[in-house]
């Protein structure tokens, strides 16, 4: 038995949505890229930071690799995961084949030791920014990540690597696997997906209870006893709190057939609802965790510039979540610092609003959140209920 499946300790994870370092953030970073851009709106990665700096205040440069993380350092610090994991939506190439697709993230290689500042373990690419400056540009992200010793999940030189999971080794605890995907709801061009000879994204194109299942026997060659499972799951639009039936569907049919205790969803701009199913947690929209949207406007309603960090204590020897903590920061001059106790209330509020449709409420105050829901296995157990069926 595993040394995992023993341990009487949870494995603690941070997970969050979408960390977008390029543009803005690598200008102000020591080694930018060339600033030019393909975009419509502007034609300068420099315009990002003369347009947060319009509204929150002048920001002194370089920056430090710290720098963006701000107020982050000290959760992470003061909350010690085991695990720190990332939807990275940033190309890290000086390739200048930009896919013309309107947007286009990238940081410089130099400047990937923002990454590393944060102790980052693992980076999701399954997502529609990682080949923004064509294949090259993500072969080189993965050359970066690697030269950090960063592990990837959801890209890679071919279909083999991009479907393989991340294995993270939590000493004294057991495994943490991290399986990514990207779904085309998202924006994620159906020609990025990997190949048997070609580089690309681990494309999942179907959320039936089939594909889930399949997932579960990929699955069986790389897990042990113990090992804590994240399906991280690049899916639906940037805006809005619905959910669509789909998502729900696939997402409880992973916990089921695979055994996922995470699944972790974004692609959404702000955080969306979370729902704890069998005790395991299904986030369906983190919210960008980093960005340089500062002094853009639109969807003000949504509070895009509020990020959550999110911390998920699971137990090896359950699978099951015993502890959900959330802590909102807010991004000003390209740093997360500390939002006002309005804007704390405000999050909280929002996703206590979302989560009551699955039975589960935000508590605390003064900045540490948690989620609150009524332990599942008894109810299920009463009701009758079980794994769901797969039917060939």
């Amino acid at each position: 038995m595993s040394t995992a499946a023993t341990s009487a300790q949870p494995i603690k994870l941070f997970l969050c949505g979408d960390v977008m370092t390029g543009r803005g953030i690598d200008q102000v970073l020591p080694h930018p890229v060339d600033p030019h851009l393909h975009e419509g709106y502007v034609h300068s990665a420099v315009d990002y930071l003369r347009l947060a700096e319009r509204a929150s205040g002048a920001i002194s440069t370089p920056v430090d690799p710290c720098y963006p993380w701000g107020a982050a350092l000290e959760e992470w610090r003061s909350m010690a995961p085991d695990v720190r994991v990332i939807n990275l939506e940033t190309s890290i190439t000086r390739s200048d084949a930009f896919v013309p697709k309107g947007i286009n993230y990238r940081m410089s290689p130099e400047n990937a030791i923002c990454l590393t500042a944060a102790e980052i373990d693992c980076c999701v690419l399954a997502n529609n920014h990682v080949l923004d400056w064509g294949r090259a540009g993500l072969i080189d992200t993965l050359q970066v990540l690697e030269g950090h010793r960063i592990r990837v999940a959801g890209a890679g030189r071919d279909a083999a690597q991009a479907s393989a999971p991340a294995i993270l080794d939590v000493a004294g605890k057991g495994r943490v696997i991290v399986v990514a995907f990207a779904c085309p709801s998202s924006g994620v061009p159906g020609d990025w997906a990997a190949t048997r000879d070609q580089p690309g994204v681990n494309l999942l194109d179907d959320l039936s209870v089939t594909a889930a299942a399949n997932i579960a026997r990929d699955l069986q060659s790389a897990r042990k006893p113990g090992d804590i499972v994240v399906a991280s799951i690049h899916w639906g639009p940037n805006w809005g709190y619905a959910i669509p039936a789909r998502h729900r569907r696939f997402a409880h049919a992973l916990i089921d057939l695979a055994n996922v205790s995470v699944v972790h969803g974004h692609s959404s701009h702000h955080p969306m609802a979370i729902e704890i199913y069998r005790n395991r947690p299904i986030f369906y929209g983190c919210g960008d965790f980093l960005n340089d949207y500062e002094g853009i406007n639109g969807f003000e309603e949504f509070r895009g510039d509020l990020s959550v960090m999110y911390f998920v204590s699971v137990s090896p020897a359950t699978a099951e979540c015993v502890a959900l903590d959330m802590l909102p920061l807010q991004i000003k001059r390209f740093q997360l610092q500390r939002p006002t106790s309005s804007d704390i209330e405000w999050i909280r509020a929002t996703i206590d609003r979302e989560c009551h449709q699955f039975g589960a409420c935000v508590i605390g105050s003064g900045g540490k959140l948690a989620l609150s829901w009524p332990h599942e296995r008894l109810e299920a157990a009463r009701r009758g209920e079980g794994p769901i069926a797969v039917h060939h």
